[in-house]
């Protein structure tokens, strides 16, 4: 097995978070069984007809034979101050228990081509998300400071005040906010080698901008979204953005440093929400304090699982 090497880069967007003591989680699972797989994972896997071994497998093989990707994946993970021990067990993840990984890398770099060109629109039942925001229940997300904290805050709009209900004679769906409007194609839908959806790509677009200099997103061009998540070049980026976002959360608001543990942030990056979670895990601690219990440690779900428990294969990939 190689030796991982890993330049840690200080940027000043990343710099920005302030340094807390925090509790260090070490590597390895909390849990000594995988935790249950949802139905809706095995139902996909079933169809295709395939396994999760035979999926973890492809993914794997996939990073093991493109020796350019890894390098993508290491530099990426340098601009964003994290191991690109995160950055490919968020792929191995998604891989395994969401969309099969295609063989080549290429294959990626075409599908991305073939949305530009492509005619579709995020909307619902004929409005488009740029009509939908501007509703009255949106005026408080405006002035909030960049794109992660503006669509965090729409995306608690739509849960508070519109999902399952409805609203001027509208029957909203009791649906999550990017399977409603940002998956044109299919509910559930996420693409590219991050397997990233629409609305964490717009959440992350200020980060990524800032620390790489790409162009950010714009909600009102669809295609040129579906573009920059399908393309690996421009969506690593997305996927490393968004493992620092859960990394910090978890540090400043919950106390703990789950750096060192490559199954959280897997985790974090499949469930979403890191700084709702992060609150979550800190009210529960300062109960338990409150009676005198020990603090509980953040925990893996069955997908950051088995990227702790197959750790030494994806360190063998760097």
């Amino acid at each position: 097995m190689k030796k991982l090497a890993v330049v840690l880069m200080g940027l000043s967007v990343l710099a920005a978070v302030p340094a807390t003591a925090a509790t260090v989680v070490p590597s390895g699972n909390r849990s000594i069984e995988q935790p249950q797989v949802p139905g809706g994972s095995a139902s996909r896997t079933k169809a295709l007809k395939t396994s999760y071994d035979a999926k973890y497998r492809k993914v794997i093989a996939l990073l093991r034979n493109d020796k350019a990707l890894r390098q993508k994946i290491v530099a990426v993970a340098r601009q964003f101050d994290i191991s690109p021990l995160h950055i490919a067990g968020a792929i191995v993840g998604e891989h395994t228990y969401n969309v099969d990984a295609y063989d080549r890398l290429q294959t990626y770099y075409v599908k991305a081509v073939s949305y530009l060109g492509s005619s579709f629109s995020f909307s619902y039942e004929g409005e488009d998300i740029a009509t939908f925001i501007e509703r009255p229940q949106f005026a408080r997300c405006e002035s909030l400071p960049g794109s992660y904290a503006v669509w965090t805050c729409r995306e608690d709009v739509w849960n508070a005040s519109f999902k399952g209900k409805s609203v001027d004679g509208k029957q909203f769906p009791n649906n999550r906010f990017s399977a409603v409007f940002f998956q044109p194609f299919y509910a559930g839908q996420t693409f590219g080698i991050g397997q990233l959806n629409p609305l964490t790509a717009l959440q992350m677009t200020d980060t990524v901008s800032k620390v790489t200099g790409a162009p950010t997103l714009d909600y009102r061009d669809p295609q040129a979204v579906y573009a920059t998540i399908m393309d690996p070049d421009q969506t690593l980026p997305y996927v490393a953005a968004t493992l620092r976002k859960a990394i910090d959360a978890y540090r400043t608001i919950a106390g703990f440093d789950i750096s060192q543990n490559p199954g959280l942030t897997a985790t974090l990056y499949n469930v979403g929400g890191p700084e709702a979670r992060a609150y979550a895990l800190k009210a529960e601690n300062e109960r338990r304090a409150a009676a005198g219990q020990e603090p509980k440690l953040p925990e893996e779900n069955y997908y950051g699982w088995l990227v702790n428990e197959r750790l030494a294969d994806i360190e063998a990939l760097f």
